[in-house]
């Protein structure tokens, strides 16, 4: 199934936090973020900007987000997606809305990750 992708503005940042942290205040900041607490873990995705350098993390991600909302009923997506990706050696962080799928590849990996999946007949638009 050919999907269309749009590759989000900006930078990002994937960070790990004590499970019981409160959920800080820099978390939410930007026009992405997403937070999901464990019993393992508080993690953070949010703008690079956003991060304060003395949290660690890891920066220096771009998003893909496929266009949806997508039916729950849809089936193989993320793994299609992410197998052409890994057959490209792009590492993924994914993240899944209600409405759709968050790809989050490496900044230095962005450009070959947009060839590999336009090579798999997928749209992806820019800017």
């Amino acid at each position: 199934m050919t999907m269309h992708l749009r590759v989000q503005a900006g930078s990002f940042a994937i960070c790990r936090l004590a499970p019981d942290a409160r959920v800080p205040s820099w978390a939410t900041r930007g026009h992405f973020s997403s937070v999901t607490r464990t019993p393992e873990e508080l993690s953070i995705v949010c703008e690079t900007r956003a991060l304060p350098l003395e949290v660690g993390g890891e920066r220096g991600w771009r998003a893909l987000m496929v266009e949806g909302p997508l039916e729950f009923g849809l089936t193989g997506i993320l793994a299609g997606l992410a197998g052409t990706l890994a057959a490209s050696a792009v590492s993924i962080f994914n993240i899944s809305t209600y409405d759709t799928d968050y790809l989050f590849v490496r900044d230095a990996d962005l450009a070959r990750a947009i060839a590999a999946l336009r090579a798999a007949d997928h749209r992806v638009s820019e800017g």
